[in-house]
């Protein structure tokens, strides 16, 4: 079966779990926390730095929750795949994969990771540069989502995947303006979609761990 290594509030595992849960693959979930530190052990031999989601089948380990949810296309479920199986639809669904992926959760966990720092360590700057990205990530992202339903080829596909958690965490921490209708209701609609509400549910227990206090996710 299956192994993979993660935690249920961290964002690009449930990337990948997303994609677990619509292909419905068994797996055996390995929590990598405090309490299990031969985990934390496993991930620092296997991945470059030590981070996660990691998925190992039998001999073979697979890093990173883009090449994970390739992988489990290629070996793992019988759903249709999240890469669209036509190169040229594959090219939208890797693009806005990435989009999410760059513009919205790296300027979020940039704030994120400012915010767990003593408070005389933080950058003055971090939280500025990635509220600016945030909007123009934000703009940009409810022009491109009016008139669609998914964010790429009208399938949902990797680019949702990375769309749910990355919209999720950064409306939470800073929320997505009331103006940008598109873009709220393409959150809506993921947060209404039972793979990632599964994703969401199970995240519920450490919700009082997210250091941008302040909002209440929707």
């Amino acid at each position: 079966m299956v192994r993979i290594y993660g935690h249920p509030f961290a964002a690009f595992y449930w990337k990948a779990l997303i994609a677990v849960y619509e292909r419905n693959v068994p797996f055996e979930f390995l929590m990598v926390d405090a309490d299990h530190p031969e985990h934390a052990a496993a991930i620092g031999r296997l991945a470059p730095t030590g981070q996660f989601p990691v998925l190992v089948d039998g001999k073979r380990t697979v890093i990173e929750s883009a090449a994970i949810i390739e992988y489990l296309d290629l070996h793992h479920g019988s759903a249709p795949p999240m890469i669209p199986s036509d190169p040229r639809a594959a090219i939208e669904a890797r693009q806005m994969d990435s989009v999410f992926d760059d513009y919205v959760m790296t300027p979020l966990s940039r704030m994120v990771l400012n915010a767990l720092r003593d408070a005389d360590k933080r950058d003055p700057y971090a939280d500025v540069e990635a509220k600016a990205v945030l909007n123009k990530s934000y703009a940009w992202l409810n022009r491109w989502m009016e008139g669609r339903e998914w964010a790429a080829n009208d399938t949902f596909s990797i680019a949702d995947c990375a769309a749910a958690p990355a919209l999720f965490y950064a409306h939470w921490g800073y929320p997505i303006p009331e103006s940008l209708t598109a873009l709220r209701n393409y959150r809506a609609r993921l947060l209404a979609r039972p793979s990632v509400a599964r994703v969401v549910d199970e995240a519920r227990p450490w919700r009082e761990n997210f250091p941008l206090k302040g909002h209440s996710p929707d």
